[in-house]
């Protein structure tokens, strides 16, 4: 379904100035019934400036007439030349200055998350390059110890539809090739800079070095005790015995 031009925008005109109902004003321009919500209580868009869809020529007052009038009705866009293949746009998205500086906060979530993605998916999904995307998932970015895994559709940098197609695609690709991993093998993973500086033996506390031999086991002390017995001091082994020396007196 086409959408409109600054589909917010048009929202929160829409929400001013007309007694639409949220669920149509939701499906007219694409957004959530609990946004347009928000949008209508002051907790969404705020401080943008409402666009004026019957000015730009996106919708006709019949079709806001009759939404007033039957709240079952949808609101049809008007057809718009320019508009023809805006949703099938290729590379990555555009995003916003202000919302740039939490992408790798999404990358982080996607790579954790959901790790069947290809490093073109994320890329598509939050507008990234993949040279960022390799060095998040090999923890070599300069900033990983400042990074924070945040999903990438509460930040608002895509769509959960968008997220849904991407991860059904990945998995389609992932099945095919052998195999999916259950979401609990996906919360063990571990990156592959955090194996490589695991040990392959366990530690020992430092409280209780020198502790690294004892045993409680009876062979070791059995062991210990028949060592004992066999051995023997230099003044015991060349003592004389008492009858020889009784013999030379």
């Amino acid at each position: 379904m086409a959408l409109p031009l600054m589909a917010k925008a048009t929202a929160v005109w829409l929400v001013d100035n007309t007694t639409l109902s949220f669920k149509q004003i939701a499906d007219f321009c694409g957004l959530h019934e609990l946004e347009v919500n928000g949008i209508a209580d002051g907790e969404v868009a705020v401080g943008i400036k409402g666009f004026d869809p019957l000015a730009n020529n996106q919708l006709d007052q019949s079709e806001i007439d009759a939404g007033q009038l039957n709240p079952g009705h949808k609101l049809t866009l008007k057809y718009n030349p320019a508009a023809e293949g805006e949703l099938k746009r290729k590379g990555p998205r555009y995003t916003p200055l202000s919302k740039r500086q939490d992408r790798p906060s999404a990358i982080a979530w996607l790579v954790k998350f959901h790790p069947e993605l290809a490093d073109g998916q994320i890329a598509k999904l939050v507008g990234t390059t993949k040279p960022t995307i390799q060095s998040i998932r090999e923890r070599s970015h300069w900033n990983i110890s400042n990074i924070l895994p945040v999903d990438p559709v509460a930040l608002g940098m895509c769509k959960q539809l968008e997220l849904d197609e991407a991860v059904r695609k990945a998995a389609a690709k992932k099945a095919k090739d052998g195999g999916v991993m259950s979401n609990d093998e996906r919360m063990k993973l571990v990156s592959t800079g955090q194996s490589l500086q695991l040990d392959s033996d366990a530690k020992i506390p430092s409280n209780m070095t020198g502790l690294e031999n004892f045993s409680l086991s009876t062979n070791d002390r059995d062991d210990d005790v028949e060592g004992e017995s066999t051995l023997v001091d230099a003044e015991s082994l060349f003592k004389r015995p008492a009858k020889a020396v009784e013999d030379d007196e």
